[in-house]
């Protein structure tokens, strides 16, 4: 039983080191530091210890106790496997000194005893982190970034580290040589670094300077990379460095054949050179597809990158043309004779309507049915869409409008999927621009009635009492308003007209005109016609007065809404900054803003400054609003 349980763990063991290479052992032992199939077989990067008597042609190699053939050679005289040495350097102001200069030395020293077929790369972590020199083989441009290097305050190790794995790029043996000084002072876990280099496989050796080879973040960060701690002072510097490029001067590339009879696509290899050997647990064959019970495509079938973005296009321009087929066209009028025919027909005789227009105007009359159903149901929300449409000048139904809004709606929703590339936040975004977007437009149309209203206001008093001084009477100086005022007071005055022939008292409808417009001015108009109407006067004399008034409010108004215009500006682009930025982060570079969205502290963040960001427009827009 004690067998079986500990042949279970080291099955579990081994399956934890797929993703990664093998560990080198500590002390300078041989070990398999890295794995890789390729079409020449199975390649194996052999770490020899130092002074081990090693003969390339003694070679032996076994896949789960399986002899296979294999043979080794100088990694330097092939380049099948890339290797791929980021040295990660403390330049911090703690280095300053003897340190320094001794680091600098020591790097300079690893240059030059270096295999040439390595790819160094030098990354620098102080303050900030700053990737100096991609991996290359021009070991002049590595002696120059070397030789520039300066100091700085802070010591992010921890990021230094990652952007040390992440320069190392993805392919090859991947090692990193990291030399610090100090323990990190940036606010990112160590987890973070471990958890980078575990993924990346990376092998990791720490240089401590001046510092103890028991420091727990140093020997996480080493057994994250199956390295080591060395600890050095600075006049052990190069020698250390030293002992690292020959240790990579040393490795053996060995090239196995696995054969078909070992059927795992995992296996323990083991290889020796005499009494040299170093074994491993990985990967030595490509894992078979499984073929599929149901073919559901023709062989090579593969839909297109853009087959999601062509999707959502498609069915926005179906839901468009849809729409324009909606709308009644134009057609030429019946003649007298076919007028006739048509109201005089009966029965089966009757000529049917058909074509384009009847069956347009047919679907459309359903859907405006259906909407018109709806609002019943809900007779707040008709009221509320009939007059925001009734102040805004519109000439559409609640239905209507309701139908139009949907549209809108979909349409931009359908939009945003397709310039976000099926991204649902940038949906989310569209589709509230595509809710709120037609209310704020009907919004922008009153506004705009009402400032025309008042600004005509005063003429057409003066029209009016010039009319009544005339000798006409009240609604015919209101008719001659009609005929010769402007919009929208002239409308507006067309309609009073019509209310009063219906039967509503001239005073009801004219209060009608007051409330629509939200216009006190006007109020008081008509509060000086039922005064005059009830008790008598001179209404000509009082509209002129009134007139004057008003002018002077306007003229006021408008030298106040001078002074705030500044105010006013600068409230609408500090609030419209924020949130447009945002959208176009989201659309041109949706990695660096997603935290916000995916993370619960971004979303956090989200809300604290939304709700910040509101609180202060609203009092913007409270400091600058003056009522006049």
């Amino acid at each position: 039983m004690m067998k079986r349980l500990l042949a279970v763990v080291v099955a579990a063991l081994g399956t934890l080191a797929l993703a990664q290479p093998t560990a080198r052992a500590a002390g300078g032992d041989s070990a398999i530091t890295h794995m890789q199939q390729t079409a020449d077989g199975l390649q194996l990067l052999v770490s020899v210890p130092e002074g081990a008597d090693v003969k390339l042609g003694d070679v032996a190699v076994t896949v789960d106790g399986t002899t296979v053939d294999a043979t080794a050679a100088a990694v330097g005289t092939s380049a099948a496997v890339r290797r791929t040495t980021v040295l990660a350097i403390d330049t911090s102001n703690s280095m300053k000194g003897a340190k320094f200069s001794a680091a600098k030395a020591a790097a300079l020293q690893f240059l030059a005893s270096v295999p040439d077929d390595v790819y160094v790369g030098v990354v620098t972590f102080d303050g900030k982190v700053a990737t100096d020199l991609k991996p290359t083989r021009d070991r002049a441009a590595a002696t120059g970034v070397v030789n520039g290097l300066t100091l700085s305050a802070g010591t992010h190790l921890y990021d230094g580290v990652v952007a040390a794995v992440q320069a190392s790029g993805s392919d090859g043996q991947r090692s990193l040589l990291v030399l610090s000084d100090g323990a990190d002072e940036s606010t990112t876990p160590l987890g973070s670094a471990t958890s980078a280099i575990s993924d990346a496989g990376a092998l990791v050796d720490v240089v401590a300077v001046d510092q103890a080879a028991s420091d727990s973040a140093l020997t996480s960060l080493a057994d994250a990379g199956h390295g080591k701690v060395l600890p050095a002072d600075p006049t052990a510097l190069a020698t250390t460095f030293t002992g690292e490029a020959q240790a990579l001067a040393r490795q053996v590339l060995v090239t196995a054949q696995v054969p078909s009879s070992v059927a795992a696509t995992e296996a323990t290899v083991k290889v020796s050179f005499g009494a040299v050997t170093a074994s491993a647990f990985g990967k030595v064959r490509a894992a078979q597809a499984p073929t599929p019970a149901v073919a559901s495509a023709p062989a090579g079938f593969v839909l297109p990158d853009w087959g999601m973005y062509g999707g959502v296009a498609a069915l926005g321009l179906g839901l468009m043309v849809l729409l324009v087929l909606l709308v009644p066209r134009p057609v030429a009028p019946l003649s007298a004779e076919q007028r006739v025919v048509s109201y005089t027909a009966t029965g089966r005789n009757a000529p049917k309507r058909r074509g384009h227009r009847a069956e347009s105007e047919e679907v459309l009359a359903g859907a405006k049915t259906a909407a018109a159903d709806l609002l019943k149901r809900n007779a707040g929300l008709e009221a509320r869409i009939a007059a925001r449409l009734d102040a805004a000048g519109s000439e559409l139904k609640p239905a209507e409008w309701l139908l139009l809004h949907t549209a809108i709606t979909v349409v931009a929703t359908l939009f945003g999927l397709l310039l976000g590339r099926g991204n649902l936040v940038i949906g989310i975004v569209f589709l509230a621009l595509g809710v709120v977007g037609p209310w704020i437009y009907l919004g922008m149309r009153r506004n705009r009635r009402r400032k025309a209203f008042n600004r005509g206001l005063p003429d057409t008093l003066q029209l009016i009492s010039g009319s009544l001084a005339a000798g006409l009477s009240l609604q015919q100086a209101l008719d001659t308003v009609v005929n010769d005022g402007v919009e929208p007071i002239a409308g507006e005055f067309r309609r009073v007209l019509v209310e009063t022939r219906l039967g509503v008292a001239l005073e009801e409808a004219l209060v009608g005109v007051a409330a629509r417009f939200e216009s006190k001015d006007f109020g008081w108009v008509v509060m000086a016609i039922r005064i005059q109407r009830q008790v008598g006067g001179n209404l000509a004399e009082l509209l002129d007065t009134v007139a004057a008034t008003m002018r002077e409010r306007e003229y006021l108004r408008r030298q106040v809404s001078a002074l705030a215009a500044e105010g006013k500006l600068s409230a609408i682009v500090l609030g419209l900054l924020p949130p447009l930025f945002m959208l176009y982060l989201t659309l041109t570079n949706w990695t660096y803003v997603s935290p916000l969205f995916t993370d619960i502290r971004g979303l956090v963040m989200l809300a604290g400054g939304t709700l910040w960001l509101g609180v202060g427009v609203f009092w913007m827009s409270r400091l600058v609003k003056v009522e006049v």
